[in-house]
């Protein structure tokens, strides 16, 4: 059986803010709910759901330096090996994800009325607003 997984490059937060810094691109592939609540605070970002990302990958450009976050860097490992089997060669993963990258008081945004509630991380949805 052959084996066509390319090895995923990772950074951590603080070595992807300085990325970020000179220019890369952010492809967050949460839920749009999700986004709502909290994102990285840079320059270049897009939010394209995982779901949506092999259909969608031609909106970015081969040229950048690209990042892919999620919660917790775990679904971004599988994004980016999409993204490599379509031919970006510039890809890295964020070690950790959003999570990660708040622990490191990194620039975030916040907007508490799109606050999660939920019993588990897992389950997390949008509060039910009055």
């Amino acid at each position: 059986m052959e084996n066509n997984k390319q090895k995923v490059n990772s950074k951590t937060p603080k070595e992807a803010l300085k990325l970020f810094d000179k220019g890369a691109m952010l492809v967050d592939i949460r839920a749009d709910y999700l986004t709502a609540y909290k994102y990285i605070k840079v320059e270049k970002q897009v939010n394209i759901p995982f779901e949506s990302l092999a259909d969608k990958a031609d909106s970015l450009s081969k040229k950048d330096t690209i990042i892919i976050a999620d919660s917790t860097g775990i679904l971004s490992k599988k994004a980016c090996q999409t993204l490599l089997q379509k031919g970006f060669t510039n890809i890295y993963n964020l070690a950790g994800g959003i999570v990660e990258w708040e622990r490191d008081g990194l620039p975030l945004f916040e907007d508490i009325s799109e606050r999660l509630t939920g019993a588990c991380p897992c389950q997390l949805k949008p509060r039910d607003k009055k």
